[in-house]
């Protein structure tokens, strides 16, 4: 007896990228991200009560390019994560679980995110 040559459950290979699941992809991936900025931002915190010329070592880190970039990242991945976790919320309470109303609401934490980290660095100017 041979075994048949199929997979035996579905594969990414065979679905195509949709939004809830793209959502969710990226809702675990800023958790993670999250987690690091923590860390870095817990790192700030021990390094200001230890030496302030250390902290401002990592303040001065913020204020280049590259610092701005990785800064309003972490600020778009809070967004996010807190937009798609009020979206949960909303499901754990039985709402929107139409496709029509998940989709919305997907475009909606989508813009959501958007507009608090633009929000976020106007008022930060």
């Amino acid at each position: 007896m041979s075994k048949p040559q199929r997979p035996l459950s579905p594969h990414l290979q065979v679905y195509k990228p949709q939004l809830t699941s793209m959502m969710s992809i990226t809702h675990r991936a800023t958790g993670l991200f999250l987690s690091l900025g923590l860390v870095i931002f817990v790192y700030w915190l021990f390094s200001l009560a230890k030496s302030p010329e250390m902290a401002n070592e990592i303040i001065g880190f913020v204020q280049t390019t590259l610092g701005c970039v990785l800064f309003y990242v972490w600020v778009f991945a809070f967004s996010y994560h807190l937009c798609n976790g009020i979206r949960h919320l909303f499901w754990d309470a039985g709402k929107g679980y139409s496709i029509p109303a998940v989709y919305r609401s997907g475009y909606m934490v989508l813009v959501g995110a958007a507009l608090l980290t633009v929000l976020v660095y106007f008022l930060g100017r």
